[in-house]
């Protein structure tokens, strides 16, 4: 029997998502949400709208919940779907904050209920195969992705005080762990706005981060590049103990013969089937919550590093964020999971 689910937000992001429900058998769409209701009328027209989840949720049985909202709505939209027993798909970024993504670790662990973050990109079947790859390669030196594109959206992104970083660069953050099997240690990031950028906020970035083992991931990218833009994926190059390992972003990898399986998934019809087949099993999938936070504290402290021009550790956000996470915190029972963990390294099982 399908999954009867609840989209929220209506908006570009949203019809991709209504394409990718309408093609997976294991879903069927149950009502749409938006603060908009003649926008959710728009995009499923004849199905339930309302501009709560949980009421509408009660009102068509539904029983999940894939949140596609603007990044500021995704923590009290999830927040209160966990708390009435509805497991989420979100979109990436799991919070507009370290601090409000840390708040939904704990909103998970209360509610019981899975909470995935859909880093779509992860998926991508080459990009298993670049993780193979540089398992094969030996120690790995350095890493480097470098992205360029001229992309006009218009609405709130043109708007972000950190458009490319926060919005984009968060998805080669979260591939780097992927692919080198590593977790970020620290960062040192400049970003910068040129005078014909279409963007208020920064959008050039270059980063180094530290990873564990000792290999350093580089970042250098930009969203107002017009003229030879590289693959929305970026290209990407690592370089190891005994070989190199290249992909272009859009085709197979670059490197030695690996004799792998690929991901059967891919992109975020990939993502939601993931999300369905592990409430079947209860396995916990890539992107749970807890093991996203990473890819968004990456995001973080390249964000500090450049504002206070110095290196930035990452368990020093860490730790600020879930300082100012218990800080804010009204829920008793979300409060009550904050205040068990023992730190947040344990929290997310980073060790």
């Amino acid at each position: 029997m399908a999954l009867p689910v609840i989209l929220a937000g209506a908006g570009a992001m949203g019809r991709a998502w209504l394409a990718a429900i309408a093609a997976d058998p294991a879903v069927e769409l149950a009502g749409v949400v938006d603060l908009d209701l003649d926008a959710a009328r728009r995009a499923a027209p004849g199905l339930p709208v309302g501009a709560d989840v949980v009421a509408l949720a009660g009102q068509t049985g539904a029983r999940a919940v894939v949140d596609v909202t603007v990044p500021e709505a995704h923590h009290p939209v999830t927040t209160a779907a966990l708390l009435a027993g509805l497991p989420v798909l979100g979109e990436k970024p799991a919070a507009d904050t370290l601090t409000r993504a840390l708040s939904l670790c704990a909103a998970a662990e209360a509610s019981g209920q899975l909470f995935m973050v859909s880093q779509s990109r992860r998926w991508n079947p080459h990009l298993f195969r670049l993780r193979a790859m540089t398992r094969s390669l030996g120690g790995v030196v350095s890493a480097g992705t470098d992205f360029f594109r001229a992309p006009r959206f218009g609405g709130f992104r043109e708007r972000m005080a950190q458009p490319l970083l926060t919005d984009m660069a968060i998805h080669a953050f979260d591939a780097a762990r992927f692919v080198l099997a590593a977790e970020p240690v620290a960062v040192t990031c400049r970003t910068w706005n040129p005078a014909w950028s279409w963007y208020a906020g920064d959008a050039c970035a270059a980063a180094v981060f530290e990873m564990t083992g000792g290999a350093r991931y580089v970042y250098h990218g930009s969203w107002c590049a017009p003229g030879a833009e590289t693959s929305w994926n970026g290209t990407w190059r690592v370089n190891a103990e005994h070989g190199t390992a290249t992909w272009d972003g859009d085709h197979a990898p670059d490197g030695p013969p690996v004799d792998e399986p690929e991901s059967p998934y891919d992109g975020i019809a990939g993502a939601l089937r993931v999300f369905v087949t592990a409430l079947g099993t209860g396995d916990r999938p890539m992107g749970e919550i807890h093991e996203n936070i990473p890819s968004l504290a990456m995001v973080e402290a390249a964000v500090r590093s450049s504002e206070r021009d110095r290196p930035v550790l990452i368990d020093e956000v860490l730790g600020d964020a879930y300082a100012q996470a218990l800080a804010e915190e009204q829920h008793p029972a979300v409060r009550a999971a904050l205040t068990s963990w023992p730190s947040v390294r344990a929290a997310l099982a980073l060790g």
